[in-house]
């Protein structure tokens, strides 16, 4: 039996992390406690993600000519991840991203694209074959939006379940919208796309519905501590996370998304999927940083059978 493939197609950031008592106001300086740098973009925290929870994962995306954008590399080789549609964009620094955690583990960020910026979709063409044979393709909106339409247009045509995650929350079209199969969007980035504001169960519905009416069949709002609401063609129930003490709530989002997506290549169910997507997301949360945060595969099947 042949092992389902995986795309991810996203963003390669650097993370300058600080972590802070409470968010600055404007003009206002805070003194931090933690500083540090570390790999991430949405884009690579997924991959990282699929790659560790035990996908057959190729990553399409860039990074910048300088050193740290080839260590980036170096380490996603580490992480199970097929590297060889990574590119190297010549005098273009890799993407950055500036993090505050406060000690509540919530955080802002703030990025700029770098090389993300160079996966246009004339860059895409060389690897439209990849996503051809693929069985799934994940992606976020980090990297540019009409290279992401581009790749999941291809992706339909060629019966390949398309997986978005909404992120950086953006208004999205109709047609891109159609050929989506699975949307993760959280509560801000499901009212963007929406217009409804998802304070609780009945919104959140009705807010899957209107995405299931343009044709998406999956759609999985996750709602943080409260855990996700999965609706499927109009049936939705809210699936409740795991209790821990959270520390960091970097890269839980895109742990979420990559061990999920995993688990339904793997054919497990999509109520299995989004418990095995928590338990992942629930070790994230209790560590410091992004893929230093994301766990193994034998660190989550380990948790899900002490909480079985």
């Amino acid at each position: 039996m042949t092992t389902p493939r995986l795309v991810v197609l996203g963003s390669i950031n650097v993370d300058h992390i600080m972590n802070i008592s409470q968010f600055p106001k404007p003009g206002e300086t805070i003194i931090g406690h933690h500083y540090q740098i570390a790999f991430g973009g949405k884009g690579a925290n997924q991959a990282v993600a699929c790659g560790r929870s035990g996908a057959d994962i190729t990553f399409i995306a860039c990074v910048g000519d300088d050193a740290i954008g080839r260590q980036i590399i170096s380490q996603l080789k580490t992480d199970n991840i097929h590297t060889d549609t990574i590119r190297v964009i010549p005098k273009t620094p890799t993407g950055v991203a500036m993090i505050l955690v406060n000690e509540d583990g919530e955080n802002v960020i703030s990025i700029v694209s770098g090389a993300n910026g160079a996966l246009t979709p004339s860059y895409l063409e060389q690897y439209h074959h990849v996503i051809k044979k693929a069985d799934a393709l994940l992606m976020q909106l980090e990297s540019p939006l009409e290279t992401v339409f581009q790749a999941a247009k291809l992706a339909k045509e060629n019966q390949t379940l398309v997986v978005l995650n909404p992120a950086p929350a953006q208004l999205l079209s109709d047609e891109f919208l159609s050929f989506i199969d699975i949307i993760t969007p959280n509560e801000t980035e499901a009212e963007i796309l929406t217009g409804i504001c998802v304070q609780d169960e009945a919104n959140a519905q009705k807010a899957a519905d209107i995405l299931h009416s343009k044709g998406i069949k999956r759609v999985l709002i996750t709602l943080g501590q409260r855990g996700v609401w999965f609706s499927e063609q109009g049936d939705g129930k809210i699936i409740s996370g795991f209790k821990v003490e959270a520390i960091d709530t970097i890269a839980a989002g895109d742990t979420f998304n990559g061990a999920f997506v995993t688990a339904i290549l793997e054919g497990q169910s999509s109520l299995d999927a989004v418990r095995f997507a928590h338990a992942a997301a629930a070790i994230a949360v209790t560590r410091h940083g992004a893929q230093s945060s994301i766990p193994w595969r034998d660190e989550i099947n380990s948790f899900l059978e002490e909480r079985a």
